[in-house]
């Protein structure tokens, strides 16, 4: 093993022998399962939009979803999640998040961090340091520290796309997801070790992270099904396999999550060359397609006894009442579905919406910590219904152009400086948001909404002034206005400015 990063000082707390032991044991152990599993994402998705391929329930595995079975269910610490709240593991939203007053703090390390070597292990760091009562310092005259009843956390590791290039083992970068893993199993989540999984697209992905933790908790000495699993189900091609993915982790499964931006995102570059969605206002959680989608998975989780968690509230409390008046009246219309839909809690994005959201899931569930006695027998949820896009209608405007083009340009420009969630027009955008923004630019494009000369100009306008204009610039012309859409913008843009490989030649 290899480390092309920075190790000394306080680094050394978290590169321990056994942690860096157990990344090389799982990357050995699964490098090649997780090409090939990449791999097929790519053939798969060529099959879907040429028609080679028509997405459905998979017949091979209709035992499963005609078997009786339940998942391992929660675990200490995640009995009651009526709110959740995300956010990057900095020292600031640690403290912030584990004292803002929710039962689930998810510690974000991929969509809403931006990969650079320093993030990622300073944020194992205050993660580590939250766990042993330590997290305690002063910023501008204010005092941070974690008070009494912090939220449970559970990590979210990047997705098994995302290689870390600054760990190599037998010369090649080790899957980011295994290092956020293995780093944060070792030290800070040793006695809870709670994860969401991202971006999964199938049950064999699924099946793969089971193995993962079998193997982890075998060389760390822990009982069998000892971590638990909460996985979002953010891909077109997962929700048709969310039994499937129950039962490949049901010995370490907690429950699905309602992903919202990133699933639609994944429509987009699945679907793309056919569907053209609207833009982002349009997609409300009320929209027919969506609405299947989280009727399905409510009634699928509570079936197996898994928790079913909804989608996030990204709105920040400003200093406008009127505003904040108009927004929140909006996030309780949206947990006020979720709650009555049978949801067992909610994501926001800051700590001014958990009363909020726990207010709304309290009139609902009372003392009772879940939903699960709402099997929901009514809902019966079609291929067609799940496909149905056009339900979301067609409206496009060239403000709704300007807005997008907008929000991403603003979120690189961020991403680029190390900042992976980012307050953008009254918004907590992140990786997925900028993701669903870029997209539907490119779709427009590709259908001749709108003309690419146009894009491009305001896209030069929009970067002009901005702290990475040019290489922002570059990036969007590459990932939105290419004749084909990359799959996701963070492995380019990682590789090209996030990396900073240090000659250091230090073995592992």
């Amino acid at each position: 093993m290899q480390i092309l990063g920075t190790t000394g000082g306080r680094y050394a707390e978290i590169l321990t022998p056994p942690a860096l032991a157990l990344i090389q044991t799982l990357h050995e152990a699964f490098e090649e399962r997780r090409q090939e599993l990449l791999a097929e994402r790519v053939a798969r998705r060529r099959r879907l939009a040429s028609g080679e391929e028509k997405l459905d329930f998979r017949p091979e595995t209709a035992w499963i979803r005609n078997g009786d079975w339940r998942v391992a269910g929660a675990a200490e610490g995640l009995r009651d999640r009526r709110v959740e709240i995300t956010g990057p593991p900095t020292p600031k939203m640690t403290v912030n998040a584990l004292n803002s007053g929710a039962q689930v703090w998810l510690a974000d390390f991929e969509d809403a961090l931006a990969p650079t070597w320093p993030n990622l292990v300073e944020g194992q760091l205050a993660l580590l340091d939250a766990a042993r009562g330590r997290l305690d310092f002063t910023e501008n005259g204010k005092r941070y520290r974690v008070g009494a009843n912090p939220a449970t956390v559970v990590a979210r590791p990047r997705g098994w796309h995302l290689d870390e290039q600054h760990i190599l083992v037998h010369g090649r970068p080790v899957a980011g997801a295994l290092v956020d893993f293995a780093l944060f199993l070792t030290h800070a989540g040793r006695e809870r070790p709670y994860f969401y999984l991202p971006k999964l697209e199938g049950h064999p992905e699924a099946r793969l992270w089971n193995d993962v933790f079998n193997l982890a908790q075998k060389q760390l000495g822990m009982p069998e099904g000892t971590i638990r699993a909460t996985v979002l189900i953010e891909t077109i091609t997962a929700a048709f396999e969310m039994e499937e993915i129950l039962y490949e982790l049901r010995e370490h499964c907690a429950g699905l999550n309602a992903g919202r931006w990133d699933y639609l995102f994944s429509i987009v570059r699945t679907f793309g060359e056919k569907q053209v969605l609207p833009q982002r206002d349009q997609l409300s959680m009320t929209v027919p397609f969506l609405r299947a989608y989280t009727e399905l998975l409510v009634s699928t989780c509570h079936r197996r006894g898994a928790y079913a968690i909804g989608g996030m509230a990204a709105f920040i409390p400003s200093r406008d009442a009127e505003a904040n008046a108009v927004a929140e009246a909006k996030v309780r219309q949206d947990k006020e579905r979720e709650a009555e839909d049978g949801f067992d809690g909610s994501w926001v994005a800051h700590p001014g919406l958990v009363g909020l959201c726990r207010e709304v899931f309290d009139d609902v569930l009372g003392p009772r910590p879940d939903q699960l006695h709402r099997r929901r027998p009514e809902v019966w949820v079609s291929a067609e219904e799940l496909l149905d896009f056009s339900s979301a209608g067609t409206l496009v405007t060239e403000d709704g152009l300007r807005e997008n083009i907008a929000v991403t340009v603003r979120y690189l420009d961020a991403w680029l400086s190390g900042n992976g969630a980012v307050a953008i027009f009254g918004l907590m955008e992140d990786a997925a948001t900028a993701e669903i923004s870029r997209c539907l630019v490119w779709q427009w494009v590709r259908h001749e909404v709108f003309p690419r000369a146009l894009v491009e100009r305001l896209v030069w306008e929009e970067t002009a002034g901005l702290t990475h204009g040019g290489k922002v610039f570059d990036l969007f012309v590459q990932t939105a206005l290419g004749p084909d859409l990359p799959a996701f913008f963070t492995p380019r843009a990682y590789a090209q400015h996030l990396v900073q490989l240090e000659d250091l030649s230090s073995a592992a």
